[in-house]
């Protein structure tokens, strides 16, 4: 199993928001029903998804949870040429109250807009756990992985405090950060996220995924990147894209 492969597939499940959701037909027996999605990655690395109760997607989950998560550079010109990523996952529904408030907590940062429609029109909130994963990385580069998905080793108290205190005191940083890395400058952007392996900024209703240099596993390893940051004169990487 190519460790760069599991590497790439998990950074482009970062990179990216939202993908095609496909699941076993209810009206149409025997036919896949393929639907976009939004979605963010749980504190497991599990894509985390809020779908209607009355939504076709969700009666199919209801009945068979088997399901695929396709990911795709979106903005790609030849979409053979770049990376795709297509997650065989069983959905589950989350009823766990806690578990609820944490994936809210979590899923409206990256969507506020969410908040609004989620307790207004009976939406729920369901994790894809992983199966398998199919990665193709180019022509040629094609890959079953098994282990792509890494927990985030901030995620709960420890983000969400990182994040607010980023927002709060240190919004020159985060606009050298879209500067450095050739983000759009359209709005303000706002910190959303924050992994072992980067952070996500959210810039109008655009999500966006920046690495760092190196893995971090402490929040004082995440300050240091970030103060790195803030005074270099060029991103140290070529792999900000947007999510």
């Amino acid at each position: 199993m190519s460790v760069k492969a599991i590497k790439h597939a998990r950074e482009l499940l970062l990179k990216e928001y939202r993908g095609v959701l496909s699941t076993h037909s209810k009206s149409m027996p025997g036919f896949p029903f393929g639907s976009v999605v939004p979605y963010c990655l749980d504190a497991q690395g599990n894509p985390l998804i809020l779908i209607s109760r009355i939504a076709q997607h969700t009666h199919n989950l209801q009945r068979d949870p088997k399901c695929s998560l396709l990911v795709g550079e979106r903005e790609a010109k030849d979409v053979q040429a770049v990376g795709r990523l297509t997650v065989l996952a069983e959905a589950q529904k989350i009823t766990d109250p806690m578990a609820v408030e944490a994936a809210a907590e979590r899923y409206y940062r990256y969507f506020p807009e969410s908040s609004s429609y989620h307790s207004a029109h009976d939406f729920d909130f369901w994790v894809l756990t992983p199966v398998r994963h199919r990665y193709i990385g180019g022509f040629g580069a094609i890959h079953w992985l098994d282990d792509v998905t890494l927990a985030n080793p901030f995620a709960g108290k420890a983000e969400a405090s990182m994040i607010e205190h980023m927002n709060s005191d240190h919004a020159k940083a985060i606009a050298h950060y879209v500067e450095l890395a050739g983000l759009p400058q359209t709005a303000p952007a706002q910190m959303v996220g924050i992994d072992g392996e980067g952070m996500h900024l959210r810039i109008g209703q655009g999500v966006y995924w920046l690495p760092f240099a190196a893995s971090c596993n402490t929040p004082t390893q995440v300050r240091e990147a970030l103060v790195f940051l803030a005074h270099a004169d060029r991103w140290p990487t070529n792999t900000a894209a947007e999510a």
